[in-house]
């Protein structure tokens, strides 16, 4: 009763409440509004411009606090309807949007580490940063630590202020950027995606309407329902009331056995997002997972729709062929082989040897199943796009072009020099110096492809972020494993 009482008793929930009683009952007597038409109006009028104003408002939105006042995924919404309408790419969009994002968190962090609290509490009520709403998400930073930059991405009022608590806390960027990257990628992807599938299922969502009332009135009463939940369940005293009402209970009895089952894998998981230990690392694998998935997908989805170049690959073949010469050719040709299967296979193997008598064993598998997984999924991808080679290439390759083999094995070298100063010589003095290494001689190999003119840039990229993603998720992975298998150890 008691959660009953709470329930109708918070202003919102009523207001929600009774809007959605109203719909149900008198639905059906409002006047008709031809949405698809005002889409297509608002689609022919901003056009390309609509990357830019999503990009801008996106990057407003917590690099200068206009979150605070307006919503950034309204506007993200209508840059996704904007592409289902066919006037915009959905790809570029959510890159856009996902940058745009990133950059005004980077943004804020670094005016929260410049400024400082002080400057907020005091000039704050001139743009509606009062003390009471700047102390909830202060409060809300200190309760849940780190997952407030990837969750809180999805709350308005925490996504405006939560990357200037963080600068202006301390928290140092390395720690704050995985987040970042994960949450703006996560609410750039969704809104955006959520925005193309209203504008491209109108007509087929109002015949659903016409019979889904019901269903309306269902969802929004169990997302009432949730949310009341989660907020009473906060409080330790009410979950153990009702863990003993359920526990009475022959119904509910085997809930509360599954519950304690779970628990400790569920508490593992949710505690994956906060900084330091297993979150940082997990946090940043799962990252740079996204980024390097977002490239691949995209990339494939415009070379499978347009096998031809694209115009970042039509500048880069210009360049290119300014930038020809003898002595030039010969180089790449050197450089292109340290990239090719048999070499990169030689250096996988030297690497498991190493790994082997030096008995590390995750390290050892991770760099074996995701070289043979990018080996595989290079095929794989190239024979599903088929997408032709470029024409009038230095040396003569077989095979399609996307994506390239060549740049997805090259990750093998920034991988193993960055497992080395974080795995294996942790401390060591010339450790950036090290993954710089390995990173540029990757970007060599890579872009030594496009000088010679086997492939383009974009079959670059998509190989370069295909061998990124395998190593990462693999990496994900096994940092996974091994902390389950320590606390099977520990117990």
């Amino acid at each position: 009763m008691k959660f009953l009482r709470k329930l109708v008793s918070h202003p919102l929930i009523l207001l929600v409440a009774v809007v959605a009683i109203a719909y149900l009952l008198f639905g059906d007597r409002l006047p008709e509004i031809d949405v698809e038409h005002i889409l297509q109006e608002l689609a022919q009028g901003l056009g390309k411009w609509t990357y830019l104003l999503a990009g801008v408002l996106a990057f407003l939105e917590t690099g200068a606090f206009v979150g605070l006042v307006f919503p950034g995924e309204t506007a993200v919404i209508v840059a996704g309807t904007i592409a289902g309408q066919g006037e915009t790419s959905l790809v570029l969009t959510i890159a856009i949007v996902w940058f745009a994002a990133w950059a005004g968190d980077s943004v804020s962090f670094w005016v929260g580490r410049r400024l400082g609290r002080g400057f907020v509490l005091r000039h704050g009520p001139r743009v509606r940063i009062t003390h009471e709403r700047f102390a909830q998400v202060e409060d809300y930073f200190q309760r849940h630590g780190g997952k407030t930059i990837l969750i809180g991405r999805f709350l308005g009022l925490v996504r405006a202020l939560a990357p200037f608590i963080a600068g202006s806390s301390g928290m140092r960027y390395p720690a704050f950027l995985p987040y970042s990257v994960l949450g703006t990628g996560l609410w750039a992807a969704t809104f955006s995606v959520l925005g193309y599938v209203l504008a491209g299922s109108l007509e087929r969502a109002g015949e659903i309407a016409g019979r889904g009332t019901f269903l309306f009135g269902t969802v929004v009463v169990t997302i009432i329902v949730v949310v009341v939940s989660v907020r009473f369940l906060r409080e330790e005293r009410n979950r153990e009331r009702a863990v003993r009402w359920m526990e009475e209970h022959a119904a509910t009895r085997p809930l509360v056995a599954l519950g304690r089952r779970v628990e400790p894998q569920a508490r593992f998981l949710w505690n994956r997002l906060t900084p330091g230990g297993l979150g940082l690392e997990f946090t940043t694998a799962m990252a740079v997972l996204a980024v390097a998935l977002f490239v691949v997908v995209g990339y494939a989805s415009i070379v499978d729709g347009d096998p031809g170049p694209t115009a970042g690959d039509r500048t880069a073949q210009d360049i290119a062929l300014d930038l020809r010469a003898g002595w030039l050719t010969d180089v790449s040709k050197v450089i292109t082989a340290l990239g090719s299967a048999p070499v990169t296979l030689l250096v996988t193997l030297a690497a498991a040897v190493v790994f082997g008598l030096t008995r590390r064993w995750a390290e050892l598998v991770v760099t074996l199943v995701a070289v043979g997984l990018t080996f595989v999924s290079v095929w794989e991808l190239k024979d599903f796009l088929g997408r032709p080679r470029p024409e009038d290439a230095l040396i003569s390759e077989n095979g399609n072009a996307f994506p390239s083999g060549h740049a997805a094995h090259s990750v093998i070298y920034p991988w193993l020099a960055l497992t080395f100063v974080v795995r294996v010589r942790r401390g060591l003095a010339n450790a950036t110096a090290i993954v710089v290494a390995g990173a540029l001689l990757a970007g060599a190999i890579g872009l030594s492809r496009v000088y010679l003119g086997v492939h383009y840039l974009s079959d670059v990229n998509g190989g370069w972020a295909l061998g990124v993603a395998w190593f990462a998720l693999c990496a994900g992975v096994a940092l996974v494993v091994a902390h389950f298998r320590n606390n099977q150890r520990l117990t």
